[in-house]
């Protein structure tokens, strides 16, 4: 055991050995080991997105074989996917890479004007069959049909911790009321940070926040309170107090295509402010299996050094 992975694992004072145990799973595997660390590949895009949008720049990333190779090959701390792509590769690759199952996804050809909501696909009984480390969900604040998404991830937590696994809740705020530039507002992010964590998420996905501040009462709060929001490292440490004053392991999204240096830039900005990684998906596997085995090896180092 190290220090830095026994101080996360005391965050969780209510949780059995089970869910401790999974944790530590994560925590400990690939070259990030140890440290406190997490780069997580997800590979959720051909539900949410279509397969064509996600794997036709790099045909190799149809089969999803390639995922669990490529997670595998870069070191990573886990592979997280819906059902139908760990059953593909769970007999060939167990052992060899942490699972987590995303147990919810929703689809483009969904009408557009429809409720921001997700589909759930799989089940606390799948990801221990599948031997997973732990379930995934999304939640979507802002949305009208958030109650509902809420309610839903309550029992998947519920569930999951009653047989040992953690639950990694992707808390992506998008509603009817929110600006397009508020889903990544910094008071935004800050709120659906703090939500997934008192629904009871052992690990928080949130995207970078920006300097946009959503609602006028908390600008003027901001202000008044000189409260740093310049910069991403600023902006970062105020998500990661969000997470019940830094009591949860936060990982941040990696968004679209990006080029190398904006991608290790977040990176460095993420480490700086105390951040616990990244969880990175298109930018991975849309680029060749070459390139994507050296940007992930440069997160990782920035990570660990």
């Amino acid at each position: 055991m190290t220090e830095a992975v026994d101080k996360i694992l005391a965050w969780y004072e209510s949780d059995n050995p089970g869910v401790k145990t999974n944790l530590a799973r994560l925590l400990y595997h690939g070259k990030l080991g140890g440290t406190g660390k997490l780069v997580i590949l997800p590979v959720d895009q051909g539900f949410e997105h279509g397969p064509d949008r996600s794997f036709a720049v790099n045909s190799a990333a149809y089969d999803p074989h390639y995922h669990f190779q490529l997670a595998i090959e870069a070191g990573l701390s886990a592979f997280a996917s819906p059902l139908g792509m760990l059953e593909a590769g769970a007999a060939t690759f167990a052992g060899k890479i942490p699972l987590i199952l995303k147990v919810n996804s929703s689809n483009l050809l969904f009408p557009q004007e429809g409720p921001k909501t997700q589909a759930v696909t799989a089940t606390v009984k799948d990801a221990l069959r599948l031997g997973c480390v732990a379930v995934g969900l999304t939640i979507y604040p802002g949305s009208i049909e958030s109650y509902d998404m809420f309610e839903v991830a309550r029992e998947f937590v519920s569930e999951a911790k009653e047989v040992g696994l953690p639950t990694v809740i992707w808390s992506y705020p998008r509603g009817e009321d929110l600006s397009k530039d508020g889903e990544t507002a910094i008071d935004v992010a800050t709120y659906a940070t703090q939500i997934a964590a008192l629904l009871g998420a052992h690990i928080i996905k949130v995207k970078l926040p920006t300097a946009f501040v959503e609602a006028p009462d908390v600008a003027e709060i901001y202000r008044k309170g000189q409260v740093k929001i310049d910069t991403l490292p600023d902006r970062i440490k105020l998500v990661l107090k969000a997470a019940l004053g830094g009591r949860r392991i936060v990982i941040f999204s990696g968004g679209g295509k990006k080029s190398d240096a904006e991608i290790l830039d977040e990176v460095k900005a993420i480490k700086a402010a105390g951040g616990n990684g990244s969880i990175i998906g298109r930018n991975s596997f849309q680029r060749s299996k070459e390139d994507a085995l050296k940007l992930l090896g440069q997160m990782v180092e920035i990570y660990k050094n």
